[in-house]
């Protein structure tokens, strides 16, 4: 390999690359299925229970992926003056801090909504 970004060179973009749209295309998946499911049981989309689980599985994946955000945050800064590495393209670090945030609701909920009240 020739020169390049240093941390960049560590980790396998190119698989990276290829998994962000599986799972983009497998999460809509889960999600058209769930609607499907949820409709064909007569349950109700809008209901006290759900909306609590619902807000409650927001606030911690919103928790989670600001964790996540300060983490990554300190690693670059420590990565930088301590161990002399190279910043990573801030696209792909938009791309894990979404799919964090986004992957933690979606577990949460299905957590909460598994476990009741």
């Amino acid at each position: 390999m020739e020169g390049g970004d240093g941390m960049a060179d560590l980790l396998p973009w190119s698989i990276v690359s290829i998994a962000i749209p599986i799972l983009i295309v497998l999460i809509g998946i889960l999600v058209i299925w769930r609607i499907y499911k949820d409709r064909k049981s007569g349950f109700p989309p809008g209901d006290e229970r759900t909306q609590r689980i619902t807000g409650k599985a927001a606030m911690s994946a919103l928790l989670i992926g600001s964790y996540f955000t300060l983490a990554l945050m300190f690693m670059l800064i420590f990565g930088r003056e301590f161990y002399n590495l190279q910043n990573v393209d801030a696209g792909y670090l938009l791309i894990a801090v979404l799919l964090v945030s986004n992957v933690s609701f979606l577990i949460l909920r299905w957590i909460f909504e598994r476990k009741g009240d």
